[in-house]
């Protein structure tokens, strides 16, 4: 049951507009050099920092899809009827999340890597700490998705709870991005794999509300 939840967000995802938080993602590392100057230095030293910036503003675009889509068509109900628990349908919808979001943020990286002037090793480090990163940014946009379903402004709701949770990944992976954070990257990880570890029973709480 669970690998259909899953396969069947990734269809949704894809056959939507799932080239939003990507463009979304590559337009402000466009704008980062305009911002700072064409400082190759410069640049390089603040590029990751600036692809984390630009991969947590991007995950807000799809939040407002994630549950409530869902929750207004009766398909939560449904589900509970058939057994499913709360908790099962929060991490495939995590899982399905990443799938459709992670693996194309990390391609888009890339590009955005030379916008911003990194060079291989910086853009390697860039590449590990969004890859270790972005489960637990996926993990936190369906928590917070769950908990703002169904209130009014709920986007706007979600961006003001998911921009401060996500500080510590973005803090962490902008350190990790540099030379020499080791130990960010595994303060990174472990952050990761707590929200990863709790959001679904976070999530999972708020859509039983959501259906009382």
């Amino acid at each position: 049951m669970i690998g259909a939840l899953i396969a069947r967000d990734v269809r949704r995802a894809l056959s939507g507009a799932a080239w939003l938080p990507v463009a979304f993602f590559l337009i402000v590392t466009a704008l980062v050099p305009f911002a700072v100057g064409p400082d190759a230095r410069l640049l390089g030293r603040i590029g990751g920092g600036a692809l984390w910036i630009a991969a947590l503003t991007a995950a807000l675009l799809p939040i407002e899809r994630l549950v409530e889509p869902d929750r207004a068509d009766g398909v939560l109900d449904q589900l509970a009827l058939r057994g499913v628990a709360e908790e099962t349908i929060a991490a495939a919808k995590i899982a399905g999340h990443w799938l459709a979001f992670g693996p194309l943020l990390l391609f888009a990286a890339l590009p955005g890597s030379l916008l911003l002037g990194l060079d291989g090793a910086a853009l390697g480090r860039a590449l590990t700490t969004l890859a270790i990163g972005t489960p637990g940014l996926a993990a936190l946009a369906v928590a917070v998705a769950a908990l703002t379903t169904g209130l009014p402004r709920a986007g706007a709701l979600a961006g003001l709870l998911l921009l401060p949770l996500a500080m510590p990944l973005l803090i962490f992976g902008a350190a990790a991005s540099g030379e020499g954070g080791g130990s960010a990257l595994m303060l990174e990880g472990a952050v990761s794999l707590l929200l990863v570890a709790g959001a679904p029973f976070v999530a999972g709480a708020a859509i039983r509300a959501a259906r009382t």
